[in-house]
């Protein structure tokens, strides 16, 4: 079976791995395929469609076959289309749907990717037939000039800096390594190395036959109000291209996790290695979808059912989430239900052709919305419940061995499952998901609003105190002078009844819930604490956020322990003074400052000059334009200025504002205090005493 498939000048060739290296076939008669059905009404007009598309050249061949084009549908008749190269398989479906009235004509299995198409049409799993070898080259992208490289490094080797010695010298550790996967800090970086070979006259092949391609240009994307940047792709032959500038998988887990979901959704590696969660959930249903001879609508119409106004109310709500007791509590337990989201859908059957059937519309299943579900098995479960069982299986392979390669292994696959766990459940509000539906995102929210309800009426019965709880997640500590039942007693009774297992996740020595930064009130999803064990969690504080500078985190995870050790404001601004006062005196190296952003737009579309601004502009002179969503990195240099002479780019910098840091410092020292009731003024008035203090103590000597 390939592991690879390319595509060039409209052949295609398989790559299959051996046990010494690679060995590639041409396939000579592959025609990727789209569907076209009729949207409202009769087939009677499909003749016509086939008529017009076989007089393109572009077009191998049409037949008819029985297809479901929707779950809730049964099998009708649907043109299939087969192409003479994949690039017109869009471009034809374009035109189907452009030539009828709008709606008239429907298409399917049409934005598939490239090597996926190819994989779900013939049958083949890119699943690699042995353990993969890898070959890193490892070097900054930039506009490389012709007399001089950056630094770069191939498989730990310096290549040298001269055009001449450098190009032969990659090329030959690329040949005789002979990687199945090369990976890069950013293909940019071998775009750049082909664009300086042409301008040298130099043939440089760093695949298994000549070529190199670009598949996609970089663009920006938003994702749940936040802005990112995809990097532009390449293409080497016969070898998977892996950046470590455009991955989620293989960032997040290892090769074992990527290569254990290339099994599970056929997407190859080197598209799967780029891919979103979302792209390879989608993939892993479009295999369910077909095996049930069910096809896959391009652009997603599913309109709502009619809802009340008050199941309008009643639905639009997320999971449920207890206000935390702002605070130290001692001896807190955190449990936590097994994928709870996964989980409701596969125990509650909830699935997109499943929810508010017309067979079972007298009954209420869903709590507080009265939705029905369907008896029968929905496909939506089938996809999750190898995954759940996979999973647990995984981790009691974690727990049971000491063999460090193994653990490796199983803890990657383990990640890469999560994940498309986690994001099954938004998927269903995902307005572009293939498959989802509003209401069972709204259904799923709504059981685990009961679940965790009922959690906690059990734990509260059973003598616990319940000092915070989050959708899937509930902390408890023991009431006082009362007598408690044991919580695995009570977590196998919540367990029984919601058919979803509640586990032990964590015991605290002691949690500190962190209040809002303008109120009493507990901030939701801010806290810290000591595990069992001597091992810190922090969640949602300055030393999580991506932009906090490390020396800003530093210093709090530093006064996280003097908190620890004393539980005193007074200590932990101690500490925190001598931290100011390094600021204060230039005692912090620089790299220590820089401050990481992620632009959400490009510098002409800021309405304000933020410090991002700044930066940009400075950027900007240097001849470096970033795209949005792409990170820049600065250092605050005079934050009283508005100007770009407000920051220095992290490469340029030479000095810092101590005093803009200092607020840092003070904001990052509030979160860690106000537990103990103290704010920032607070501890502004402390550290202004001790200053007095001091001062007083030098003049009398």
């Amino acid at each position: 079976m390939p592991y690879k498939i390319d595509f060039f000048d409209g052949e295609v060739v398989e790559w299959s791995l051996i046990d010494n290296g690679a060995t590639s076939e041409r396939v000579l008669d592959y025609t990727p395929t789209f569907y076209v059905g009729v949207g409202e009404g009769d087939d009677e007009s499909l003749p016509d469609v086939q008529r017009l598309l076989e007089q393109f050249p572009t077009v191998a061949r049409t037949s008819f076959e029985e297809w479901r084009p929707g779950f809730r549908h049964d099998a009708e008749q649907t043109l299939r289309v087969d192409c003479t190269d994949i690039e017109e398989v869009t471009r034809l479906a374009r035109w189907v749907r452009e030539w009828g009235a709008p709606g008239e004509y429907r298409c399917f299995n049409v934005d598939f990717s490239r090597e996926f198409r190819y994989c779900v049409e013939e049958n083949c799993s890119p699943t690699p037939a042995r353990e993969l070898t890898t070959l890193s080259i490892e070097g900054r992208p930039h506009e490389f000039d012709d007399r001089e490289l950056p630094p770069l490094t191939v498989g730990s080797k310096q290549v040298g800096r001269s055009p001449d010695i450098a190009l032969p010298r990659i090329e030959e550790i690329v040949a005789r390594e002979d990687p199945d996967v090369l990976v890069v800090d950013s293909a940019r970086l071998l775009a750049e190395l082909h664009d300086l070979a042409n301008r040298l006259n130099y043939d440089l092949q760093l695949g298994r036959r000549p070529g190199f391609q670009q598949l996609a240009t970089a663009s920006a994307y938003a994702s749940y109000g936040r802005v990112g940047h995809s990097p532009a792709r390449y293409n080497v032959p016969g070898r998977v291209l892996l950046d470590r500038s455009n991955t989620f998988f293989y960032r997040v887990t290892n090769m074992a996790g990527c290569v254990d979901l290339v099994r599970r959704s056929r997407k190859p590696l080197q598209e799967l290695s780029w891919a979103s969660i979302g792209n390879v959930l989608t993939a892993i249903q479009i295999r369910e979808a077909l095996s049930r001879n069910v096809l896959v609508p391009w652009q997603a119409w599913r309109p709502e059912q009619f809802k009340t106004m008050r199941q309008l109310h009643d639905a639009d709500r997320g999971g449920f989430t207890f206000a935390p007791n702002v605070g130290v509590h001692e001896d807190v337990h955190e449990l936590d239900f097994s994928s709870l989201y996964p989980n409701i859908i596969c125990e509650y059957n909830v699935s997109p052709e499943k929810i508010r059937c017309e067979c079972h519309a007298d009954r209420e299943d869903v709590p507080g919305l009265g939705y029905c579900i369907c008896d029968d098995r929905g496909y939506l479960p089938d996809v999750l419940q190898p995954l759940v069982d996979d999973r647990d299986e995984i981790k009691a392979g974690i727990r049971e061995t000491d063999d460090p390669e193994r653990l490796a292994d199983l803890e990657g696959r383990s990640e890469a499952i999560k994940w498309i766990l986690v994001s099954c459940f938004g998927y269903q509000g995902f307005s572009n998901a293939k498959f989802g539906r509003i209401e069972c995102h709204e259904a799923i929210n709504a059981f685990a609003r009961e679940i965790l309800l009922d959690a906690k009426e059990v734990l509260e019965n059973g003598g616990w105190e319940v000092v915070h709880g989050i959708v899937d997640s509930i902390w408890v500590t023991a009431r006082p002078e009362t007598e408690q039942t044991a919580l695995d007693t009570l977590a196998r009774q919540i367990s029984d009844d919601a058919g979803i297992r509640l586990e032990r996740e964590a015991t605290y020595d002691w949690v500190a819930f962190v209040p809002q930064r303008n109120s009493d009130a507990g901030a939701l999803t801010k806290y810290f604490g000591s595990l069992a064990g001597e091992e810190y969690k922090y969640r949602g504080i300055e030393c999580r956020q991506r932009s906090t500078p490390p020396f800003v985190a530093d210093v709090q995870k530093a006064l996280v322990e003097t908190f620890d050790e004393y539980r005193s404001p007074e200590a932990v601004c101690d500490r925190l003074r001598r931290a100011l006062d390094r600021l204060q005196t230039g005692d912090v190296a620089l790299e220590e400052l820089v401050i990481e952003q992620r632009t959400s737009k490009s510098t002409e579309e800021y309405a304000h000059s933020t410090r991002t601004v700044a930066a940009l502009e400075r950027a900007g002179d240097s001849g470096r334009e970033l795209s949005p969503g792409q990170k820049i990195d600065y250092v605050v240099v005079d934050d009283s200025k508005r100007s770009r002479a407000r920051v220095q780019l992290a490469s340029e910098a030479s000095r810092y504002d101590a005093d803009f840091y200092s607020k840092q410092l003070l904001r990052a020292g509030e979160s860690v205090v106000s537990p103990l009731g103290w704010r920032q003024k607070d501890i502004e008035k402390y550290l202004a005493e001790r200053t007095d203090a001091s001062l007083a103590a030098y003049s009398d000597s």
